[in-house]
């Protein structure tokens, strides 16, 4: 199969594409409030830090896989380790990818729906009123219609994106929407720094504050320079299977980890000036994004154009990422079941869509029904995958290479299409392997939790935040 198999048309249209998968909502308003809690720049360093030690080798790593093979996760595994369990891991990506996708598509269309209420006028009635912009996304999450609209228009388009296949579909858009990203950033950022008061949020987000750097805010770092790559769900194995041979390896990680990384603090900039210059509150998290900017920008000159441009900025965010999620699971039925591109992706689209429907749903009038583990099913959803199943796929991936396929086989794919050998065995093992053991005390981290009430590093060093 892998002899038809289709291919990037450019390293560019790749490097985009997979920085596009990386670069997500929770890049945009994740990273930067952690860092503001956490010690400002110095939580940043620790976060680079963390990168570099469990980001790029496991990239690395899910990238020589994919090339190695030419095959998305579940094949993959099964050519490297024929007759083993350990094609039971790329199952797990699979498995995951759904079930990021079918809740992830919903956040989708949020942010899809608030693109056409900036656009329309309509924050100009919650100007400075956050209460009142929380109060109209409580309403609209928690009807049953108009968030079931955004979410199947949202997955509607990711699905004909991935229709059209890598090069026609991911690669071409891909190279439309992440030079938009930057563009639009850029365009935010330096209208957040030309305000009164900007500079505050400047000082918030980078301003290295080491007496709020604690034991936890390292936790914290360690699993967001995990969580943040898209790593564990075979979206970088599925991506790495369509490079061809010339492809440098190394640098393409480094690249997609830089502009996700860059992303990240333009992001943080654009934000956290704007919010500080109108005297906002800085805390909350996602609810920064559809409480207190909705207030925020209706107070600036020209505000409809910078709320437009704001959350359109989310919207193509949340694309880029799910249509790397939904490629995973139509490239499994393409590879291991001969399907055709068009039938795997409508079919499994439109099974996440139906799930995403119950996601939905469970926010607002079968809230109580959908109680699972005294939480709703969007939150189970969302909690399962991103605690357990991403980190469990990362670790496991970082052992395989180890343990069953070999460090030296990984070297040998990575080499190729490379000049220089900068790395030896021994050097590579002692990355993967470190890799590998904070994923896992990020897992047991998650699982204390679970069943104790309270974290391993809550326990340790206090509540976070």
């Amino acid at each position: 199969m892998s002899e038809n198999r289709e291919h990037w048309g450019s390293r560019i249209g790749f490097i985009f594409a997979a920085a596009g998968s990386a670069v997500g909502l929770g890049n945009i308003w994740k990273f930067p409030h952690m860092a503001g809690q956490n010690g400002g720049a110095a939580f940043t360093l620790i976060y680079l830090f963390c990168i570099l030690l469990v980001g790029v080798p496991i990239v690395i790593g899910e990238f020589a896989i994919g090339r190695k093979t030419q095959l998305s996760p579940v094949g993959a595994f099964k050519k490297l380790a024929p007759g083993s369990w350990w094609k039971s891991v790329g199952f797990l990506g699979v498995a995951s990818a759904f079930v990021i996708l079918s809740f992830y598509s919903v956040v989708g269309g949020w942010t899809l729906r608030y693109t056409f209420v900036a656009i329309s006028g309509g924050f100009e009635s919650m100007a400075g009123a956050p209460d009142v912009a929380k109060e109209a996304f409580g309403n609209f999450v928690s009807s049953t219609w108009n968030p079931l609209f955004w979410h199947l228009i949202f997955i509607g388009l990711c699905i004909w994106i991935i229709v059209n296949g890598v090069k026609s579909g991911i690669e071409r858009w891909s190279k439309i929407m992440m030079p938009a990203i930057l563009l639009i950033l850029v365009m935010l950022v330096v209208r957040g720094v030309t305000l009164k008061n900007g500079v505050l949020g400047l000082e918030f987000l980078f301003k290295p504050k080491f007496s709020d750097l604690t034991a936890n805010s390292v936790v914290l770092a360690l699993g967001h320079s995990f969580f943040t790559l898209s790593l564990g769900m075979g979206t970088m194995i599925t991506y790495g299977s369509y490079l061809k041979k010339d492809q440098n390896l190394l640098s393409s990680a480094f690249w997609v980890i830089l502009l996700d990384t860059a992303i990240a603090m333009l992001a943080g900039i654009a934000i956290f000036t704007t919010v500080f210059a109108l005297g906002a509150d800085p805390a909350g998290g996602a609810g920064l994004i559809f409480h207190v900017l909705p207030s925020v920008f209706s107070q600036l000159p020209g505000g409809i154009i910078w709320g437009t441009m704001f959350f359109f900025l989310l919207f193509l965010a949340a694309l880029t990422s799910a249509i790397s999620i939904l490629e995973v699971v139509t490239a499994y039925f393409i590879d291991q079941k001969g399907w055709s591109r068009a039938k795997a992706t409508v079919t499994f689209g439109g099974v996440a869509a139906a799930v995403g429907i119950f996601c939905s749903l469970s926010l607002g009038e079968f809230n109580d029904m959908s109680n699972i583990f005294g939480v709703n099913f969007f939150d189970m959803m969302d909690y399962a995958s991103s605690k357990y199943m991403l980190p469990i796929g990362g670790m496991l991936t970082a052992i395989f290479i180890i343990w069953r396929w070999g460090v030296p086989s990984l070297l040998a794919e990575m080499y190729t299409g490379m000049k220089d050998r900068l790395i030896n065995t021994t050097f590579a093992t002692i990355l993967l392997g470190i890799a590998a053991f904070i994923v896992f005390a990020i897992i047991f981290n998650e699982l204390v939790g679970l069943f104790v009430g309270e974290s391993l590093s809550e326990i340790l060093f206090g509540p976070v935040g």
